[in-house]
C-alpha cells in the first residue's frame, strides 16, 4: 500500500535542505527505490517535505540513510505524519 509521508520540522531552511540533498546525492540516495514522488515547499526558513512511497518498508529503508545525514547537519526532522494514500494521479 502506498503511503504519504509529511515532514514539518518547524525550522528547516533552504540551506539545510540543500545540504541534505547534497549528502543524499553523495550517498547515491537522491532517487531511492520505492519513492514515487518528492516535494519540498514552504517559506525559506520553514520548509516542509511531502513524499509518496510505494510501501512503508521502502520508506523505512530510506530512513536508515536519511537519519544519520540530518543528524550530521544538525536538523531535527521530528516524526513525520504517515498516511495511507487512496489515489495518486499524474
Amino acid at each position: 500500500m502506498a503511503i504519504g509521508v509529511y515532514f514539518h520540522p518547524g525550522s528547516l531552511t533552504t540551506e539545510q535542505y540543500d545540504r541534505i540533498m547534497e549528502e543524499l546525492d553523495d550517498a547515491g540516495a537522491t532517487r531511492p527505490a520505492g519513492r514515487v514522488s518528492h516535494c519540498c515547499f514552504g517559506p525559506a526558513e520553514n520548509l516542509m517535505v511531502f513524499d509518496i512511497w510505494e510501501t512503508q518498508e521502502a520508506f523505512d529503508t530510506f530512513g536508515k540513510i536519511l537519519g544519520p545525514i540530518t543528524e550530521k547537519i544538525g536538523v531535527d526532522i521530528g516524526s513525520p505524519d504517515v498516511l495511507a494514500i487512496h489515489r495518486v494521479t499524474y
